[in-house]
């Protein structure tokens, strides 16, 4: 293999006519092919180079068809970097990838097992870039994460992606129409993905403000699968805090790299501009996790008030069913005594002399009204009538 070149001479810093432009509204990535972009990244793309092409002075002049037209033209070169594009690659193409541009067997194996935290390391004149980015699924309301790895060193740029997001051939396209901008070589490359990663976050935000307002809606309505929403919204957040907080420690330690590398001071200032967005996205995901934190709280308490408000019902019911039992069993107790002395003198037996005496019958009825008077009395004392 022949030796690999050193890095470029510095090269014409002209970026006044650049500038950081707003992201456009947020589309699938497959909603916009491009001709001479990237394809658009879909699930089911099979694990193979995606894009590889050839730059000199911000300007593509080679579009090789595969790894080793690409390895080819770029040591025939004087100068130039190469840009190659890869979508859940076999394990031969980045061993190719890694024997022609010298990288880590570290590294490599991350990009091979992916499922890496997002991080920056440096294998000296190479980093190694690991990011998560994230889109807002609008019809399952629900966000898709997806792991980026990139190679930066002085000649070239590797892309590694494991997923749909996030769109590269919108960031491919960009660059060329900027050749100021892409003639700062792979630097640049670098700052315009993290740009693009850090820009797709924002519809997710918005997405995810959109769900807890419903949420909060939801949960004052007493919908009773508003807990299992806030529980599956609360897990994403947690992977979009991963996603974030070590964004904001790699922005911030690329920064205070800055003179010991010589980074083009342009692209100090917009690199300064996605840590302002990264830093401000990840305090909105902490107050997104404290919000789901708090209406799961609330919710528990309404809940738990419901069930309140029901045991108390059932219990008033209860009372009051127990209160027309006891009157029924008091006016049923004492309507019982004058039914036992009928019945007894109604046995009509031939010896039974209370029948033939005179003061029989009085006596029965005062002995009824006697026994059922004090039957009502000692209920009503009793609060049972």
């Amino acid at each position: 293999m022949p030796e690999r070149r050193g890095r470029p001479a510095p090269r014409n810093h002209l970026m006044s006519a650049w500038r950081r432009t707003p992201p456009p509204p947020y589309e699938p990535p497959d909603a916009h092919p491009s001709a001479q972009g990237e394809p658009p990244a879909v699930d089911s793309e099979p694990a193979s180079i995606v894009q590889a092409a050839l730059y000199r002075d911000g300007v593509r002049v080679s579009t090789p068809a595969t790894l080793a037209d690409t390895f080819r033209e770029l040591r025939e070169q004087h100068s130039g970097m190469a840009w190659i594009g890869l979508a859940r690659p076999t394990e031969s193409e980045l061993l190719s990838l890694a024997a022609e541009f010298d990288l880590h067997p570290l590294a490599v194996e991350d990009a091979m097992e992916a499922h890496q935290r997002p991080k920056l390391e440096r294998y000296g004149d190479t980093l190694f870039v690991v990011l998560r980015a994230a889109r807002y699924l609008d019809a399952p309301e629900e966000v898709d994460f997806a792991e980026l790895h990139v190679f930066v060193g002085p000649d070239f740029v590797i892309t590694v992606r494991h997923g749909a997001a996030p769109d590269l051939s919108a960031v491919r396209r960009r660059m060329e129409e900027t050749p100021e901008l892409l003639k700062l070589g792979p630097e640049a490359v670098l700052y315009a993905i993290l740009d693009a990663v850090v820009d797709g976050y924002v519809p997710v935000v918005v997405g995810v403000q959109n769900d807890i307002d419903e949420i909060e809606t939801e949960v004052f309505r007493g919908d009773p699968e508003v807990s299992r929403r806030i529980y599956e919204l609360s897990r994403e957040m947690v992977e979009f805090q991963r996603a974030t907080r070590p964004l904001v420690g790699m922005l911030h330690g690329l920064i205070a790299g800055f003179s010991k590398y010589g980074t083009d001071e342009e692209l100090q200032r917009h690199l300064r501009d996605v840590a302002d967005h990264v830093t401000h996205t990840s305090e909105r995901v902490d107050s997104f996790r404290q919000a789901l934190t708090d209406i799961l709280t609330v919710n528990a308490t309404l809940v738990t008030q419901q069930q309140n408000a029901e045991m108390r019902a059932l219990a008033e019911a209860g009372f009051q069913q127990n209160e027309e039992i006891k009157k029924i069993s008091s006016w049923a107790a004492i309507l019982f005594a004058p039914t036992l002395v009928g019945t007894v003198y109604g046995m009509n037996f031939e010896h039974m002399p209370e029948l033939h005496w005179v003061f029989g019958y009085p006596l029965s009825i005062a002995l009824m009204a006697v026994v059922c008077t004090s039957l009502y009395v000692i209920f009503k004392r009793r609060d049972w009538l």
